[in-house]
C-alpha cells in the first residue's frame, strides 16, 4: 500500500504542474476571447476572427507593461497591493506569485542571490552559501563594525540553515 501512495504522489507531482499550466493558459485564452468579443462586437459587428482575443490580450499586457514603466503608476500599484500583503493567507499566495514573477522580470536577475563558498577556519571543508544581505545601514550604529555581508548556509534538505 505504501508503494501505491508513493507512485500516486510521484505521478501527481509530475502531472500537476503540466495540467495547471495548460489550464491557466486555456482560461487566459478563453477570458481574452470573451473580453475581445464584449468590447469589439459593438465596433465590428458580427465580423470576428477567432484568435482576436489572444491578440487583444497581448495588447493589454503590453499596455500594462508600458504603464508600469511610469513611476506614479508603480506607486499606485503599491497602494493597491497593500491589502494583498496584509491578509495572512492571501499574503502567502500573493508574495509567492509576486516573487516568482519578479525573478523573471527584466530587473529581477540583478537582485538574485549570489552564491558564495565559505571556507571553514582550521578545516579543508567548504560550504556553499547564499548572500542574503549586503547592507546593514538600517541597523543601529556600531551594531556590526566594518563591512560585512549576511550569508545563508542551508542545512540538509533545505529545511533550515544558519545565517553567518
Amino acid at each position: 500500500m505504501k508503494r501505491v501512495y508513493k507512485y500516486f504522489f510521484r505521478g501527481l507531482v509530475t502531472v500537476l504542474p503540466l495540467a495547471l499550466t495548460v489550464y491557466l493558459l486555456f482560461m487566459f485564452l478563453a477570458w481574452t476571447e470573451s473580453v475581445a468579443l464584449w468590447i469589439l462586437r459593438p465596433i465590428i459587428g458580427s465580423f470576428y476572427v477567432p484568435g482576436l482575443g489572444l491578440f487583444f490580450g497581448i495588447l493589454i499586457i503590453l499596455g500594462i507593461g508600458a504603464l508600469m514603466s511610469k513611476p506614479h503608476v508603480r506607486e499606485a500599484l503599491a497602494f493597491i497591493e497593500l491589502p494583498f500583503t496584509r491578509l495572512p493567507v492571501v499574503k502567502s499566495i500573493y508574495s509567492s506569485l509576486k516573487s516568482f514573477s519578479d525573478y523573471f522580470s527584466p530587473g529581477g536577475k540583478q537582485d538574485a542571490q549570489q552564491v558564495v563558498i565559505l571556507r571553514m577556519p582550521g578545516h579543508e571543508m567548504e560550504i556553499v552559501g547564499l548572500v542574503t544581505r549586503r547592507s546593514f545601514s538600517d541597523l543601529p550604529a556600531g551594531f556590526l563594525p566594518g563591512e560585512r555581508v549576511a550569508v545563508y548556509l542551508p542545512m540538509g534538505y533545505m529545511i533550515g540553515g544558519y545565517t553567518v
